[in-house]
């Protein structure tokens, strides 16, 4: 698999991301968009139908679309794919797409990216039944220590929502995640990932090269692969 290399930053999460000297992206697409997982340097893809901009009369043309990019080498990984109960179709519907990404990730052997607004019982009730093999990462986290520890117990890597990360109020949460549980990410934001490794190495009272080694590693982790 694409791997980050000798790269000095990882941004998990991104949306129409750039190559950037340094850093390796996984960005994400959404099937509903105009855009094909090419080769970029730097840059390797997830895919995905987002509970946002499901429409019943489209879901099987979207889960073939992720199907046919899942199979491609420069996709790593599924999703986003999720809950959202603010936006998007009946939950019904989000359930049935969310399992049917659930079930593409085990087939295709590739992590499975989460996104979840006001909606963890219906996640954590998948995770319970579906037994999933693959890794899941909540992208854009931004709960209490309560939470955190609820999906951390399930097997969950978290990548906090980038505002979100870098505001003082979210230490405590931040350091209630194990190091080796943690990624960040940008999510399409007007910021580089290198000040936000630099804020949140201020929160957790690390140094900058300690947290670049700890979320290399976790990559390694996720993607189960010894790349080094």
């Amino acid at each position: 698999m694409r791997g980050p290399g000798k790269y000095d930053f990882i941004n998990i999460h991104d949306h129409g991301a750039d190559p950037h000297k340094g850093v390796f992206t996984i960005d994400n697409i959404m099937v509903h968009e105009d855009r094909y997982p090419g080769e970029l340097e730097g840059i390797a893809f997830s895919c995905g139908a987002h509970p946002w901009h499901l429409e019943k009369d489209k879901m099987e043309a979207q889960l073939n679309k992720v199907r046919e990019y899942a199979s491609l080498e420069t996709v790593i990984a599924l999703g986003e794919a999720g809950f959202d109960r603010l936006r998007g179709p009946e939950s019904q519907v989000q359930e049935k797409v969310f399992r049917a990404h659930v079930a593409i990730s085990e087939e295709k052997r590739k992590p499975l990216f989460i996104h979840c607004v006001k909606a963890w019982d219906e996640l954590l009730k998948c995770h319970k039944e579906m037994k999933p093999e693959m890794n899941w990462i909540i992208h854009g986290f931004k709960g209490k220590p309560e939470l955190a520890a609820q999906l951390l117990d399930r097997g969950f890597y978290l990548s906090p929502w980038v505002e979100w990360a870098i505001r003082p109020e979210s230490t405590s949460t931040l350091k209630s995640i194990p190091p080796d549980r943690l990624f960040l990410e940008t999510d399409g934001f007007d910021i580089g990932i290198e000040p936000v490794y630099r804020v949140v190495a201020e929160h957790l009272r690390v140094d900058m090269q300690t947290l670049k080694r700890q979320l290399w590693e976790n990559f390694c982790s996720l993607f189960r692969t010894d790349e080094g």
